[in-house]
């Protein structure tokens, strides 16, 4: 995707796409945060909290507004997308979209229920079934892909389920999701761009641009937050895009690449629903055992965690890549590795915070 410029001069059209969309994201955001001081929708400081003042939240309403801006001007505008693509899983992206980011405004103003959000998330990713987008197939190790069947529509709600909520789960430290959904939008775009998916290129260059127009609002210290209304606009938008390539039935971009990427929050997230489950409480009630409360906990500074876990992110993202390169049989092969390092890593740190927080209670006590 190229177009030609001032005297021949070939740009990269999701380039293009990515400064627009970063460009924009940088103007409203302002914009936003005074809307979000406006209405009073405010993060206020907590037991789980790391910042000390009230910081504003809505912030995500500008990355969701120019995502979807830029899309359809993408579309309807002269170009390598406008009237190329087929426009059926946009607009079911965009429909399911605004239910997301209504959802997660509702939230960040009044608070919305553990089981209202899941029904919402639902009913979005049941829209994006009727609009092609889907688990048409399932890509297993040796055997190849089958069909899904009926069972198409359940595992797509569980997919947008579990992304979703990844995202909206890691949004602890400032930056820390927005840095996750730029390296792992950058990512899908470039495994998109090895199967040469004009679909994947242009959306995830756009939500890579919002990301990147965010963090210099969010960056620590914070001038604001994305709150809900960005969290699960933006982990709904990841599980979409890597849905768009499913819908045709080909062996080229499947869950397998963003299940990779965003290995850190979707563990993350699955150790934080089962240590909730063990321990007997609601697996819905937020805790301060994710893994970025105990890097802070051990000692790293706020900024320092977040860089962290943008260097894994990087690592995961760029396995990623090879792992599209591979045979299907070596490429699962690697990704049980990953797993199992992922895993013995978060085991390893808690161990550490656990040794760290028998001794601070050791010496509290004498």
């Amino acid at each position: 995707m190229e177009i030609s410029w001032l005297g021949g001069f070939r740009i990269p059209y999701s380039l293009i796409l990515f400064v627009v969309s970063a460009l924009l994201t940088l103007a409203l955001t302002p914009a936003v945060r005074a809307l979000a001081l406006g209405l009073g929708a405010l993060d206020h400081p907590g037991p789980r909290r790391v910042h000390q003042s009230p910081v504003p939240k809505l912030g995500g309403l500008a990355m969701a507004i120019s995502v979807l801006a830029v899309v359809w001007a993408a579309y309807l505008l002269p170009g390598p997308v406008g009237g190329v693509i087929d426009p059926r899983p946009l607009i079911g992206f965009s429909i399911a979209g605004l239910v997301i980011l209504a959802l997660g405004i509702y939230d960040d103003l009044r608070g919305a229920p553990p089981a209202l959000k899941l029904i919402v998330q639902a009913l979005a990713a049941v829209i994006l079934t009727q609009f092609g987008l889907g688990i048409a197939q399932i890509t297993l190790p040796f055997t190849g892909e089958i069909g899904t069947g009926v069972m198409s529509v359940p595992l797509t709600i569980g997919w947008i389920l579990l992304v979703t909520n990844a995202i909206n789960l890691i949004d602890g430290l400032d930056g820390l999701a927005a840095g996750t959904v730029l390296i792992a939008s950058m990512t899908l775009w470039c495994v998109g761009r090895m199967h040469t998916d004009i679909y994947v290129l242009f959306l995830t260059a756009v939500l890579a641009g919002s990301a990147l127009g965010f963090l210099r609002y969010n960056f620590p210290p914070a001038r604001v937050f994305m709150g809900d209304t960005g969290s699960q606009f933006l982990g709904f938008a990841l599980a979409t895009i890597s849905l768009v390539d499913n819908r045709k039935g080909a062996a080229t971009i499947t869950l397998l690449f963003p299940l990779v990427t965003m290995g850190v929050p979707i563990l993350d997230g699955l150790l934080a629903f089962g240590r909730r489950a063990l321990s007997g409480h609601s697996v819905f009630v937020a805790d301060a055992g994710h893994i970025h409360h105990r890097l802070l906990r051990i000692g790293l500074s706020q900024r320092s965690a977040v860089l962290v876990l943008w260097y894994v992110g990087v690592y995961l993202g760029v396995m990623a890549v090879m792992i599209s390169a591979l045979p299907r049989a070596y490429g699962w092969l690697v990704v049980a590795l990953l797993a199992m390092g992922i895993y013995l890593a978060i085991q390893a740190l808690e161990f550490v915070d656990r040794r760290i927080q028998r001794v601070d209670r050791h010496s509290s006590t004498r």
